[in-house]
């Protein structure tokens, strides 16, 4: 029996008229009765799913022949925000000491990212700053190995590299610039 109430009361109404009209309504198979075992509802089910084997209704389904992922591992209650975390590459979840040894490890391209040197030297503060309100904090977890950054050191780096960017763009030789009448220098 369908589960949508007005799919219901339709089949009835059109049972009710091949009634009335001396006609025998069509026998649908219907699944098992509302007060069925287990039993017998399970071997509807498994005589179900034969039938559409033999249809031909499970071929050429996406993944066919192929592991399931993700199977073999023990049981994890929180496997689904891991999926979810991996799916949507969410970052800056998870325990402190994870996350700053994440972020110590793309410190150099972080720094170039930014322009100014007093944004770098905030970055840097603030970076260190959370590595030792990490260390400080006795909530567990994995222990915080991850070393503050020496800002004027790395303010050396970050100044060389950009030196070292800015001389790679400039070309060897300027174009001569046109005047805004056409004529050449």
């Amino acid at each position: 029996m369908s589960d949508d109430p007005r799919q219901s009361a339709e089949r009835y109404r059109l049972d009710r008229e091949l009634r009335a009209a001396g006609l025998e309504p069509e026998a649908e198979e219907r699944g098992p009765a509302r007060g069925s075992t287990a039993a017998d509802r399970a071997a509807y089910v498994e005589t179900a799913i034969q039938q559409a084997i033999r249809r031909g209704e499970f071929d050429d389904l996406p993944g066919a022949g192929k592991p399931l992922p993700d199977l073999g591992g023990g049981h994890d209650p929180d496997w689904w925000i891991r999926r979810k975390i991996e799916t949507e590459k969410l970052s800056g979840l998870g325990p402190p000491a994870l996350t700053l040894r994440v972020e110590h490890a793309e410190m150099a391209d972080r720094l170039d990212a930014i322009v100014r040197e007093a944004e770098v030297r905030e970055a840097l503060e603030d970076f260190n700053r959370r590595v030792i309100d990490a260390r400080r904090q006795l909530l567990g977890g994995p222990p915080v190995v991850t070393p503050t950054l020496d800002a004027e050191a790395e303010l050396r780096a970050w100044r060389e590299r950009r030196r070292a960017r800015e001389t790679a763009a400039i070309p060897l030789e300027r174009p001569q610039r046109r005047r805004w009448f056409g004529r050449k220098r």
